[in-house]
Parts: structure tokens; C-alpha cells; sequence
């Protein structure tokens, strides 16, 4: 055997370090960019869902609530095909249902429900409730309580320049949305904005799941 080959060999990389680091390195890149990629001309991951919008102003102030009051430390938003989590959260989660997200909050832990098929499956009131004190409503909760939302007003001074940036970014945002982004949260408080962000989670999806099932029945 050369020198040369066996330079090569796969002991060489087990007994040096450095080559060992470089050498994955390099494949962990190349197999990145095979995976990652395609995605990028792919319609079902770079076109939204159908129903799928880009967020309002008082949702997008709620989603910012969201992420600032760390709510996706405990909650995912994100289905996985498996059978178990389908018949408890809902319809599996698309690429096509985060075009709009910046940043993307599927998140990894669990420590409460996965919240992305959450809207419409508790009133405005449960909401509150929960927010304010969240043992009121599940008593076996560890989720901390959050009662100063009610009186802190929507950041309505600073949407118009997050739904710019946001356009920049490639979010179909009109002229008329954005100048109008701080009077649909005039009045509104932070509590209102994250109840209107939750509400709308993952409804339509679930909607159109709903919808198929019903023409198939009626085509039957």
C-alpha cells in the first residue's frame, strides 16, 4: 500500500485530530446542502399554504409577545407526522404555514401543549384567564402567570417599522397595511394582541382538513 493511500485511510483520520474535525466538517456541509438546498425551489416550502396570511398588526404585536415573554421555552409549534401527536394536537404541520414567520418558533421542548393548531379551541375569556392565572383554568399548571399584559398597551409606536422590515424581507405587506398598522392597535393592549396571535394558530389548516373531510363525504 502507497503512502499516499494509506495517508488517506481512515485510521490516519482516527489518529489525527485536526483531519478528523476538517474531514467532518466537510461532509456534515455537503450533506447539509443536499438536504437544505432543494428546499429552496421547492413550491411546497417556499409558497404559503392555502389560507395562510401574513400576520395582521395586532397578531404580529402578539406573536412579539410571544417570543419576549419566552412562551416558546415551553411550547412548540410544531406537528410531527407521528399518529399520536395528529390525534392530540391536530393536522401535522406544513413548510408552507411559516413563509410568513420571521423567525420561525417550531421550537423543541414541550413542558405545555403545542400550541400550533390552538386557535379557536378556547374563547377570548378562557384565554384571559389563563393568562392572568393559568390554575384557574388548569389547576395542575406550571405555567407562570401573566396579569401586568392586561394593563400594558400594544406597541403601536414601533409595528409599522417591524411591518416594514418584514416587507423587505419578502412578507406581501401593502402601503395601506402598514400606514394603517398603528390604528388597528390604538386602544388594544398587550394581552389583546398575544389572545389575537393565539387565536389564529394553525385554523387554517385545520379548517381546510375539515373541509376535505366533508366534500369527500358529500362526493360519497
Amino acid at each position: 500500500m502507497s503512502e499516499q493511500h494509506r495517508f488517506f485511510s481512515h485510521a490516519t483520520l482516527e489518529r489525527n485530530v485536526g483531519w478528523l474535525i476538517i474531514v467532518t466538517i466537510l461532509a456534515v456541509a455537503v450533506a447539509g446542502l443536499v438536504q437544505i438546498v432543494p428546499l429552496f425551489f421547492q413550491h411546497s416550502t417556499t409558497e404559503p399554504s392555502p389560507g395562510v396570511k401574513p400576520y395582521s398588526a395586532l397578531r404580529l404585536a402578539g406573536r412579539d409577545i410571544f417570543q419576549r415573554e419566552g412562551c416558546l421555552g415551553c411550547h412548540s409549534q410544531q406537528i410531527r407526522t407521528l399518529r399520536s401527536e395528529v390525534e392530540r394536537y391536530g393536522p401535522y404541520s406544513l413548510a408552507g404555514e411559516s413563509v410568513f414567520d420571521h423567525p420561525f418558533l417550531w421550537g423543541s421542548k414541550r413542558t405545555g401543549p403545542d400550541l400550533a393548531r390552538v386557535g379557536g379551541r378556547y374563547s377570548d375569556d378562557w384565554h384571559r384567564i389563563h393568562l392572568r392565572n393559568p390554575r384557574n383554568v388548569v389547576p395542575e399548571s406550571n405555567m407562570p402567570s401573566y396579569p401586568y399584559l392586561q394593563g400594558s398597551a400594544a406597541a403601536a409606536d414601533t409595528i409599522q417599522s417591524h411591518m416594514g422590515a418584514l416587507r423587505r424581507l419578502g412578507v406581501p405587506y401593502s402601503d395601506d397595511e402598514i400606514a394603517n398598522a398603528s390604528k388597528e392597535l390604538e386602544g388594544k393592549t398587550e394581552e389583546d394582541a398575544l389572545i389575537a396571535y393565539l387565536q389564529g394558530l394553525g385554523i387554517n389548516r385545520r379548517f381546510n382538513v375539515v373541509e376535505a373531510v366533508v366534500v369527500e363525504q358529500v362526493s360519497k
